[in-house]
């Protein structure tokens, strides 16, 4: 399962986990649709800055994958 340090596997609309700033600490993930990706870089070590539908923003930790 790809994890999200590549902006390649990433892409507008994917359904993502994602640790937001004031989680770091705890590692409380969030869950949403991808709007846009804010990562410049083809990678990032802690994994590729989203904004979701929702508005909020973080790094991706996991994709998940549709069935």
């Amino acid at each position: 399962m790809p994890d999200g340090r590549n902006r390649k596997d990433i892409k507008i609309g994917d359904l993502v986990e994602v640790v937001q700033k004031h989680h770091q600490r705890t590692g409380e993930l969030t869950e949403g649709l991808v709007k846009r990706i804010l990562t410049k870089s083809p990678q990032h070590p802690h994994g590729i800055k989203v904004q979701l539908d929702t508005g909020e923003v973080g790094r991706v930790k996991n994709i998940i994958e549709e069935e």
